[in-house]
């Protein structure tokens, strides 16, 4: 690119060329220029809850008559641009930058700014008369911003997209419980036959451990509520009118229709992201229980022919480049697939925990990332199993029943009436003859018919 391309900016550091038709200006630019590290951009749903509060904090600043309300009204249009998705792309700063996040937060703050002077003059770019740090920020500090975006976007996701996504999962393997009430099965524990049960039990398992993922995750609602907003640089508040959070964070909740508050603590707010990391760990635990589930899913759909084949998994795509016929489980592999993912975002959230000095945790940008990562791929991931493979599971019930008939765990229902240790030997009779518990107990009359069909059936 030549140098018409580009405009000169002036900063505390002096001169800095920004390309010709972007938004942001100087310090955003020194900010890409000097951290080329990786590709990975902040979250556009952060941005757009960054934004949010630009926007709030605006009207709330020309109601206490600090913003001039030209001024004020050009900022809120502006950052609704932003919260609108209209200017993603001028959000260039990466993830890996300064831990408060004060990059990508001028970035926004320049853009902001700078769109706000277009509608005023026509004119994007510059600090006149729309100043971001003088008009924009005013009242903020990446300080309390960055942590209060954090909880908003999270909470805000979590709300809009997971929790939908986990009822509809929770939903679809609870109509299965009962779908399958009837089918009887074998049990199994450390991957032996165990006693049997029915299909419609397990999968109750399933739905349970989903529902208890949902109450997990609303536990946490109280304290991602929370808003470090007004904090400013430390939670002294300094510079911040006294009436500015208290009402900036009821417009923020008008505006979600979610009850955000002032943090109870401003210096714990912002020193210590344990909401995040709380967050996190609600998170794995539905990953974990997801992985659970979806590994089940998949071995007791394993066959068609050789494996175990008590449930029939819907057909998406052909699974293998090279044996014809064959189609794997791709849902659930998937599904396992983000479990693991997540498992590790929350590991690098609770490094990202540890990194509170003093009065500011310094890992904010990539704990935002990795927590809006993991709710995204766990609320994507829950409605694709949910829809592509849950709801088209139906039961292979000559399988089920061939397994008990099998089955030596059978002789568990013999113990109170014949002893542990006959019942044990009838197993191992079984065993070594090939026949079935039922043929040995019928066959050496151990016990009448009637009484052999009623005990068999546990």
């Amino acid at each position: 690119m030549n140098s018409a391309s580009f405009r000169e900016e002036q900063d505390t550091m002096g001169t800095v060329k920004v390309p010709e038709g972007a938004y942001y200006g100087a310090q955003t630019q020194r900010a890409v220029d000097n951290l080329p590290i990786g590709d990975l951009r902040m979250p556009r749903r952060f941005i757009h809850s960054l934004a949010l509060i630009k926007r709030c904090a605006a009207e709330i600043n020309r109601r206490l008559g600090l913003l001039e309300p030209r001024l004020a009204e050009a900022v809120a249009t502006a950052a609704g641009e932003v919260v609108a998705g209209k200017l993603d792309g001028e959000f260039v700063v990466g993830v890996f930058q300064t831990g408060s996040g004060t990059s990508t937060h001028m970035n926004l703050n320049e853009v902001i700014a700078s769109r706000a002077n277009e509608i005023l003059t026509g004119r994007k770019g510059g600090k006149s008369p729309v100043h971001p740090n003088d008009h924009v920020n005013l009242g903020q500090s990446s300080n309390d911003a960055i942590p209060s975006a954090i909880h908003i976007s999270a909470l805000t996701v979590i709300r809009q997209d997971l929790h939908p996504a986990l009822c509809r999962l929770h939903a679809s393997l609870a109509r299965k419980a009962v779908e399958f009430a009837d089918v009887r099965k074998i049990g199994r524990t450390h991957l032996q036959d165990a006693v049997p049960m029915t299909l419609g039990q397990e999968f109750s398992g399933y739905a349970r451990q989903v529902e208890l993922g949902i109450e997990r995750l609303q536990a946490v609602e109280p304290r991602l509520a929370e808003l470090a907003l007004g904090g400013t640089a430390i939670g002294t508040g300094v510079n911040a009118h006294p009436e500015f959070a208290s009402e900036t964070i009821a417009l923020i909740a008008r505006e979600t229709g979610i009850g955000f508050r002032k943090a109870c603590n401003y210096f714990e707010a912002q020193a210590a992201r344990d909401a995040a990391v709380e967050a996190s760990g609600a998170l794995k635990t539905v990953a974990v229980s997801l992985a659970k589930i979806a590994n089940d899913i998949r071995w007791l759909g394993s066959g068609p022919r050789c494996g175990l084949g008590e449930i029939l998994l819907p057909s998406l795509q052909p699974g293998s480049s090279i044996m014809p016929g064959k189609v794997n489980p791709v849902v659930p592999e998937a599904v396992i697939q983000v479990a693991a993912q997540v498992i590790g975002n929350d590991t690098t959230i609770t490094i990202g925990g540890l990194g509170g000095n003093f009065e500011l945790n310094v890992m904010m940008p990539v704990i935002a990332y990795n927590l809006l990562q993991s709710i995204d791929l766990l609320a994507a991931a829950a409605a694709v199993f949910a829809e592509k493979c849950v709801a088209g599971i139906s039961a292979h019930r000559e399988a089920c029943a061939a397994f008990i008939e099998r089955s030596l765990a059978l002789v568990t229902g013999l113990v109170p009436r014949i002893g542990y240790d006959r019942a044990a030997a009838v197993a191992k009779k079984a065993y070594d003859s090939g026949r079935t518990v039922r043929d040995v107990l019928t066959e050496d009359r151990i016990l009448p018919k009637e009484e052999i069909d009623k005990l068999l059936n546990i």
